[in-house]
């Protein structure tokens, strides 16, 4: 089992950053894909971003293109995610999802819940106008 605990969520203008992090235990996350995934208010949960095991395949959603910056480091058991010039459409509880199939490397595969094993319980972002 893999438990995930995300943190760095918080409130902040139009305009700014935050890091998210997402530390992970009881197993570890080295040879596991991960994303992240947001739900805003009245809406599904949505793909954010997503980095293969090894780091060598990243994906974003397109809102989250040139703005946000996904890494993981496997030595510590973390992912992150990097947020810059946040919008207030950004708001959104964030999660992050472990996969633990070795061969999930695709964007098609990496951008579906369903692919995803582990889910944290998620952190708050407000983006204030």
């Amino acid at each position: 089992q893999v438990q995930l605990v995300e943190s760095g969520g918080g409130l902040v203008q139009a305009g700014g950053s935050l890091r998210l992090s997402c530390t992970a235990s009881g197993r570890t996350i080295s040879s596991y894909a991960m994303g992240w995934f947001r739900q805003a208010p009245g809406k599904e949960r949505e793909f954010v971003a997503a980095i293969s095991w090894s780091g060598g395949n990243i994906y974003y959603a397109d809102s989250a293109k040139g703005r946000f910056t996904i890494s993981r480091d496997n030595a510590k058991n973390t992912l992150n995610l990097q947020m810059n010039s946040l919008k207030p459409e950004d708001t959104a509880v964030y999660y992050c999802a472990a996969d633990s199939n070795p061969l999930s490397q695709t964007i098609a595969t990496l951008r579906a819940e369903r692919s995803y094993d582990y889910w944290g319980q998620g952190t708050q972002v407000t983006v204030s106008s």
